[in-house]
């Protein structure tokens, strides 16, 4: 494996924004065709394509749910790919993120129409995999082609893996990190030696740090958007919960949770929001323009927001968000590859789809350049990779990450995150009791589990 072959994507990435803001991140099509990087997705919606092209190359159905830069930077290395001449030619279908995309990739499978290769996310596999919407990977031909269990973080991979089997296959992680102005915290003092923020270890120190940081900005020391927003919600909470080394099990007929460390973590959030340190009622627009204007020194964010701070001319890094509460953890989700369910696949179908896969893990240093943070770890341990900063500095935040916990409603545009939004926003917003919301949000999931999956 050659892994000069990593830095030849040079398609520019465009500012997005984060995955959970409905429709206006990931809104490319509602139920109808695009057109990606100049490929038309002319017949993927009504069935598989046809088996190969005038060409010879295998023509491949690919659905995906990535639009805004994260579709640009997609579209780019798809183009790569294709240009590699292994066999296939994959044509993209992007899908509205979130339930329309989940909505019509569960038809698709029961139908018989699936894709040949689809985008999900990792914390929704366990949600489709044990009602037959997908198959499983073949472990032997993908090792056959260069992918191994071996290439991958534990439980990066261990995400993927239902039964015995395995279901998904991770393109990255993409983490909630912590971006800090260079010029803000250098004023303020709190730079350490390598010119990189100084260890935070304590909730204390965070607090002292940011109010420094305020100090100089003369508005805010943190920039974090969450109103009307559970998703943004859900991300940080659920950070400082696992911080706690705390369970959340949801594979029983009742939530088995830590009701200590809720509170404690929703304590401290309702300590960040007080006016000073961070706004009290602000959503994720006004976060990212504050931060992004010099208006604070540090933002809670995903690594999807890079593209847009790169743009902004700000000098910034970025490195997972502090251990403030004993355990290292972070929120996070992964895009990964699934097969949909097909009946009757055919082996050379199948073996194209693989290879397709197997070029686009390892051709994703343009992925890396974009913020997320590669699945393949041979990527990620190049010199091409080490070399990017902020992404090698907060791609640690991959090592400690924490999907949603495991039921068929929870992840990444389910509603599992609008119920936190439901019964905790306020908590968030009013300084309501935590114990109270957090006891009815568990009340909400209690609700939920007592249904069966409907896939």
């Amino acid at each position: 494996m050659e892994l000069h072959r990593f830095a030849h994507r040079r398609t520019p990435p465009a500012p997005v924004s984060p995955p959970g803001q409905g429709l206006t991140r990931r809104q490319m099509l509602l139920g109808s065709l695009a057109t990606v990087g100049g490929v038309a997705a002319a017949s993927a919606l009504a069935g598989c394509a046809p088996a190969a092209s005038a060409s010879g190359a295998r023509e491949l159905a690919y659905w995906h749910l990535l639009s805004g830069g994260d579709g640009v930077t997609m579209a780019g290395l798809v183009d790569q790919v294709n240009g590699m001449g292994n066999g296939y030619e994959a044509t993209q279908t992007v899908l509205a993120w979130g339930a329309p995309y989940y909505t019509k990739l569960a038809m698709a499978s029961v139908g018989g129409r699936s894709p040949d290769v689809a985008i999900m996310h990792a914390s929704r596999v366990a949600g489709y995999a044990p009602g037959g919407l997908l198959d499983p990977w073949d472990l032997d031909l993908l090792a056959e082609l260069g992918v191994r269990e071996s290439d991958f973080l534990e439980r990066v991979w261990a995400k993927g893996r239902l039964e015995g089997q395995q279901f998904s296959i991770a393109l990255d992680s993409h983490p909630f990190v912590m971006m800090y102005n260079l010029d803000v915290a250098e004023q303020a003092g709190v730079l350490g030696p390598d010119g990189q923020l100084a260890p935070i270890e304590s909730p204390e120190q965070f607090l002292e740090v940011a109010r420094a940081m305020q100090a100089v900005t003369g508005k805010h020391g943190l920039s974090y958007g969450y109103l009307g927003d559970g998703a943004q919600m859900w991300r940080l909470f659920y950070t400082f919960y696992k911080q706690h080394d705390a369970d959340f099990d949801l594979s029983g007929n009742t939530a088995v949770v830590d009701r200590d460390a809720a509170v404690s973590s929703l304590q401290f959030i309702q300590q960040l929001l007080d006016g000073t340190v961070a706004t009290a009622s602000g959503d994720y627009g006004t976060a990212v323009s504050e931060f992004m204007s010099g208006e604070s020194g540090l933002f809670f964010t995903g690594v999807w927001e890079l593209p847009t701070a790169k743009s902004s001319g700000l000098a910034f890094d970025a490195q997972p968000i502090p251990t403030l509460f004993g355990t290292p953890a972070a929120y996070a989700d992964s895009h990964a590859f699934t097969l949909p369910h097909q009946s009757s696949p055919d082996p050379e179908q199948r073996r194209a789809s693989y290879q397709f896969v197997a070029d686009l893990l390892q051709n994703s240093f343009g992925w890396a350049e974009a913020g997320h943070v590669p699945g393949f770890q041979p990527v990620v341990q190049s010199s091409e990779y080490q070399a990017l900063v902020p992404q090698s500095h907060y791609a640690p935040a991959a090592e400690i990450l924490n999907y949603d916990p495991e039921a068929w409603f929870t992840g990444s545009g389910s509603d599992f995150q609008n119920y936190f939004l439901e019964t905790v926003q306020d908590v968030y917003l009013n300084g309501s009791d935590p114990a109270e919301g957090f006891d009815a949000f568990v009340r909400r999931v209690n609700v939920q589990l007592a249904k069966p999956n409907p896939v």
